[in-house]
């Protein structure tokens, strides 16, 4: 693993609001706005991109907590802007504060956590399952 990344390093990742982002169920659509559901994802492929530039060839990220405070909607067609900052990188594990934003609106915030572990290992676990 890289010793690339400190504290309160951050990257950003855009995204546009699209109806596949709805709040839906087996039951049908609940609202037309970003489901949390959503933004959990997204929020974790941003802070994804600090596991991707850090592992080695021969490593993988395996997420191990995502949490999120949804605070106001988003609609089809907004730009969220989401903030993912380190918080924390001890050992193999990468714990971030990540931040959503559409335009000056505070949308969601949130925290994810990674571990970095040798590809081999993750497939020795997945195996024993």
């Amino acid at each position: 693993m890289k010793d690339i990344f400190r504290k309160g390093d951050t990257l950003t990742y855009t995204r546009t609001v699209g109806q596949e982002d709805f709040a839906r169920f087996e039951s049908g659509l609940v609202h037309p706005v970003c489901s949390t559901f959503a933004l959990a994802r997204d929020m974790e492929w941003t802070t994804r991109q600090f596991v991707l530039q850090l592992r080695d060839e021969d490593e993988e990220g395996i997420g191990t907590m995502v949490e999120v405070r949804h605070m106001s909607p988003a609609f089809e067609g907004d730009v969220l802007e989401f903030t993912g900052e380190v918080e924390s990188l001890e050992g193999n594990e990468l714990i971030c504060a990540v931040r959503v934003l559409c335009g000056s609106r505070l949308i969601a915030t949130g925290r994810t956590g990674q571990k970095i572990l040798k590809r081999s290992r993750i497939d020795r676990m997945m195996q024993k399952l």
